[in-house]
């Protein structure tokens, strides 16, 4: 079933999940440790959102051994990538948004190549 606008800023009304969406939009891919180091919120925290923006169809997932790394759906409809892209145009200056891309670019050890334990 397709995205539905409903879904979409159901998703977006939750602070945490608008980060990690936001993060998305101006990367390819993240993995579960990088979200956690850019907004400082604990693995489990992190994990529960992701999860419910992976059930509601707008991020997709895939597994690298015993990480988890993550996109924006590649079926997103292009209705909701603009909303992401009009929102990161216009807040990736503020806070927190430009402080979660700053402590993700100061991250050591960024995946691909390994994640942190």
């Amino acid at each position: 079933m397709p995205l539905t606008a409903d879904e979409m800023f159901r998703a977006l009304a939750d602070p945490t999940r608008l980060r990690c969406l936001l993060l998305l939009a101006a990367h390819d891919e993240l993995c579960v440790c990088e979200f956690t180091h850019a907004l400082g919120e604990s693995q489990p925290k992190i994990s529960r959102h992701l999860a419910t923006l992976r059930e509601a169809g707008i991020v997709s997932d895939r597994r690298a051994g015993l990480w988890i790394h993550y996109r924006l759906h590649p079926e997103l409809p292009s209705w909701a990538r603009q909303v992401l892209t009009a929102t990161l145009r216009t807040q990736a200056a503020t806070e927190p948004y430009a402080r979660d891309r700053r402590r993700l670019a100061s991250m050591a050890d960024r995946p691909p190549d390994r994640c942190p334990a």
